[in-house]
């Protein structure tokens, strides 16, 4: 861990020097229209140096100091020439032009710069391009919102919505039915329960464009139901900069509040996202997996026991407000013909939120409550990230870039239960319980590609690209203990709580737990594409012909281990010591061999695992422009996957799993003009399980009650996709589009439920035979600048998107329940999404204003798996963020907002009479709470 921040801190300071620049800026129009001179670019004469001329025909370019020509070139203009203009060290140089269109035949333009793929237009472009259905967000809408992280931002995109905070649901279909990529290359997934990459460890300031791809295609992963998100990270320079932005929140129910509570064991590291050792196991344990035939002796346990640091309730503070903050830096180096680039983003927040939980839990049966919790629930996330980016471009044709992604994340969360419980039957049992959560992740992400245009005439292609990621998650001591009381009958005192301990130990009672997560994964592609001779010259109508590949093995180990204090001889205990509190019951002079307290490990063999997964895949590919008008690419992949896994139970047979699967797709396109089109998709793809879900073993969530364990007997899922949908661009910088979508599942894969009787409730996985998910999506960007002659009114823009979706599963005959459904919807799928935004802008003023509301519509938690469970619901949401920036001068810029400004409940509840929604003849709330209204005021400084 030091040796990559130390890596990373060298990377940073390599980049920092640069000289002192002048700037070049101004105002680009047409002549004959006076509008701005859109795709128009400024060139420094003799040098690579250039910028785009912006929507409203503003450009801005730094540069050493000196006297140059400017040249203002576009297709399709005369060019406009500047000599001698001087450019003074420290100061700014305006230059005003207008183009005149050109009455000749156009020869060859050649500028020498690179293409900015973070601008809204240049995203509508590649929209429209594409070959497939795909939606997608660029730079330039992230920076208009006040989304903080990739999770914010990917709510916004059609069909798209955020479970958990964190994790991506596209056309309804729960996270693991989304393949995700980091500048093309598969992310890791930092959970242990799921496969998922967490959204909100990327922070929004270092993302140049997301795009969703919905339709299949051989060079995109097999493995997905809903989409393939591709996350592209900044890379590309157009001049040297620094930026530092500096953000304070304040969270309502939170922020300044006493009674904050935080871990006792906090570290002297956890500022910075991960434990520094005060968490860890006791050196008698040691560090390596359980191994029932080596167990630890009782001499070693009770030395254990007293060594367990003995702090069981959190420490109480004021909550401070939060603190974001991220330093931005792009870099330029002229080395001969070739131009070297760099991008880095180092990013920092330090959050906290404190919010009450109403939890209940449902019998099948009776309807009775088993109990009904209130928790005060809090969590400290510290969270570091780098982004360290390099482009060498050695001219127009050859290109190699290194992207590094690297964030620290930590969460110290606590948990303070109380209520009634009513398992043991009577008035029940009064409750108050504490757990102290700590986990940490650590994820690397590092990629070397290239790109090369080659032959004579260009016509060829080749990609290539190699990569690693890291994966380190650590849970150290996570301790949780209960305390009861029964209920005093009429007329009676309160009776005193006291600690309850298990005779053989438990999860649930006074325990430590720990577990850590490594996982290496290396990776190599390419793919060589062959344009042929077609209609026309242009790239976009040439024939061409692809063949690639993709590699991936990915090795993991997993360990687990928990212990309990227990009576050490029952016989002999001095049952006196129950009656002491949590604060000095496990004292030292109460840990003894004989009348007290001992340490119990309750660990299995099954609780660790060894796990690698090898892919392979291979295709073939071709688009062929038929006409002017019809355009229609296709091909198959060819997908080879062997997935191990080996327990830690020696006895127990490994799970293995080998498959290969041929996945064939077919686009189409028809252009009725050069501003609308229709897009027809077909497609096979595959979920696969993942190594979780097919690990025996239980791990206890406290904040849930549950019990989450594996299921051997997991198929890979197979999803028949078909798309249809039709685009309508006004302008460069607007779109109007609404398609259809269906997809066949067999064996989709979910979460669910299973009861356990008279125990924890059970979370698990499992197969549908049968499904099917069909939904209608539209979506509208567009401004008024075009429809009114006033100046205020032509500063507004709106985006909408809209999705509606209906999916059902067959349900088995073990899920039946006599006289009710016999189908329901996918777990996790909303039946509508609404996304909207109002975006005005005012450039000459400094002004920046959104408001933006979302929507997502009821949807199931967990599946109920047969007739002994419930399943849970979430119900809608609604959700408006307001935001706010003024420029102060070139270099200052001001913003405030609220997010969240409804703060409405979250609300997770039991279809108590199973009938498939939510209504008033429901019982029992599962969860009902709400984070709090989030507001900011924050400064950005450009150096």
């Amino acid at each position: 861990m030091q040796r990559t921040f130390i890596l990373f801190f060298l990377l940073l300071i390599s980049s920092l020097a640069w000289a002192q620049q002048a700037t070049l800026r101004g105002t680009i129009r047409d002549k004959k229209t006076g509008e701005g001179a859109i795709g128009a670019t400024v060139i420094i004469t003799g040098t690579t140096q250039a910028a785009p001329v912006e929507l409203d025909g503003t450009y801005r370019l730094l540069a050493a100091p000196g006297t140059y020509t400017i040249s203002v070139q576009s297709i399709g203009y005369k060019a406009l020439t500047f000599p001698g203009t001087v450019l003074r060290e420290g100061e700014t140089t305006t230059l005003n032009g207008s183009l005149e269109e050109s009455s000749q035949s156009l020869g060859e333009v050649v500028v020498t710069g690179q293409k900015q793929t973070g601008t809204e237009v240049a995203l509508l472009q590649d929209l429209k391009k594409s070959e497939v259905v795909v939606s997608g967000m660029s730079s330039d809408q992230i920076v208009k919102t006040l989304d903080r992280d990739a999770a914010e931002v990917v709510k916004r995109i059609p069909g798209v919505t955020i479970q958990n905070n964190s994790f991506i649901v596209i056309r309804g279909l729960a996270e693991r039915y989304n393949t995700v990529m980091l500048n093309d290359a598969l992310t890791p997934s930092s959970e242990v329960d799921t496969r998922s990459f967490s959204f909100d460890i990327l922070p929004s300031s270092v993302i140049d464009r997301i795009l969703i791809f919905k339709s299949g295609a051989p060079e995109l992963p097999g493995e997905f139901g809903g989409g393939v998100v591709k996350v592209y990270t900044k890379n590309s320079v157009l001049e040297n900069s620094t930026s530092l932005s500096v953000s304070a929140w304040h969270r309502a129910g939170t922020t300044f509040k006493s009674g904050y509570q935080q871990s006792p064991q906090r570290s002297s590291t956890d500022w910075v996202g991960y434990d520094g050792g005060e968490r860890k196991m006791p050196t008698t344990i040691g560090t390596e997996p359980y191994n029932s035939q080596n167990p630890l002796s009782d001499a070693q346990l009770l030395q254990a026991a007293r060594a367990l640091d003995n702090r069981w309730k959190p420490t109480l503070s004021t909550a401070l407000p939060d603190l974001r903050a991220s330093l931005g830096l792009t870099r330029k180096y002229e080395l001969g013909h070739a131009q070297l680039s760099n991008v880095t983003s180092v990013s920092y927040s330090n959050t906290h939120q404190q919010y009450q939980v109403q939890r209940q839990r449902l019998e099948t049966g009776t309807g009775a409550f088993k109990y009904n919790y209130t928790d005060e629930q809090a969590q400290t996330a510290s969270r570091l990230g780098v982004i360290h980016n390099w482009q060498a471009r050695f001219n127009d044709y050859n290109r190699i870039e290194f992207r590094n992604f690297l964030n620290q994340y930590g969460t110290d969360e606590v948990t303070h239960r109380t209520g009634l419980d009513f398992a043991q039957g009577g008035d029940g049992r009064t409750r108050d319980n504490h757990a102290l959560h700590y986990q940490s992740r650590t994820i690397y992400s590092g990629q070397l590609a290239g790109t090369h245009e080659l032959g004579a005439a260009k016509n060829s292609t080749l990609t290539w690209q190699t990569g690693y990621n890291y994966v380190f998650r650590n849970e150290p001591d996570y301790r949780r203990y209960r305390t009861g009381s029964d209920v005093p009958l009429s007329g009676e005192e309160a009776r005193p709580l006291q600690v309850e301990i298990s005779p053989i130990g438990s999860q649930q009672d006074v325990s430590s737990y720990y577990s850590r997560l490594r996982e290496n994964t290396y990776m190599g592609s390419g793919q060589w594409e062959q344009r042929l001779g077609g209609r026309d010259t242009t790239r976009e109508s040439q024939y061409k012909l692809r063949a690639g590949f993709y590699t991936e093995y990915k090795e993991r180990t997993y360990a687990s281990r928990f212990f309990s204090y227990v009576p050490a001889r029952p016989s002999r205990f001095n049952y006196d010591l129950l009656q002491l509190p949590i604060e000095t019951i496990f004292s030292p002079e109460n840990i003894d061999p004989t009348t007290g307290f001992t340490l119990r490990e309750g660990t299995s063999d099954q609780d660790s695992y060894t796990a690698d997964n090898l892919l392979a895949a291979g295709y073939l590919s071709a688009v062929a422009p038929l006409s002017d008008q019809l355009n229609v690419s296709g091909g198959v992949r060819m997908e080879y996957n062997r997935k191990f896994l080996r327990s830690g139970q020696a006895s127990a047979a490994p799970y293995e799993e080998q498959r290969t699967f041929f996945l064939p797709s077919l686009n189409s396109t028809y252009n009725f003009n050069l501003r609308s089109l229709l897009r027809l998709a077909g497609s096979v793809t595959l979920n696969r399980p993942e190594f979780r879900e097919v690990a025996d073993y239980a791990y206890y969530d406290f904040n849930n009650d549950a019990l989450i364990r594996g299921n051997r007997e997991l198929r890979t899922a197979k999803i028949y996709n078909a798309d249809l949908r039709y685009e309508f661009y006004p302008t460069k910088a607007e779109l109007l589009s609404v398609g259809v979508f269906y997809k066949k599942f067999t064996d989709a894969i979910e979460q669910v439920t299973a009861s356990i009787p008279g125990g924890a409730l059970e979370l698990g996985f499992a197969n549908a035979p049968n499904a099917y998910d069909v939904g209608v999506e539209v979506e509208a960007r567009k401004g008024l600048a075009d429809i009114t002659e006033n100046k205020f009114l032509q500063r507004f823009a709106f985006v909408l998107n809209a999705s509606l979706i209906k999916s059902r599963v067959t349900l088995s005959d073990d899920e039946q329940v006599a006289g009710n459904l016999n189908q329901r919807a996918l777990q996790g799928q909303s039946p509508y999404v609404v996304n909207t935004g109002v975006f005005y802008q005012d450039d000459a003023q400094g002004w920046q204003v959104s408001a933006q509301y979302n929507v997502i519509g009821p949807r199931i938690l967990f599946a109920s798996s047969n007739t002994q469970n419930f399943t849970i619901f979430e119900l809608s949401r609604h959700v408006i963020d307001l935001a706010a920036t003024k420029s102060v001068g070139e270099h200052l810029s001001v913003r405030v907002g609220i997010q969240d400004l409804l703060n409405q409940y979250t609300r997770q509840y039991y279809d108590s009479n199973r009938d498939g929604k939510i209504t008033a003849a429901d019982n029992g709330s599962f969860a009902r709470y709400r984070r709090g209204q989030y507001s900011t005021v924050g400064l950005t400084y450009r150096f």
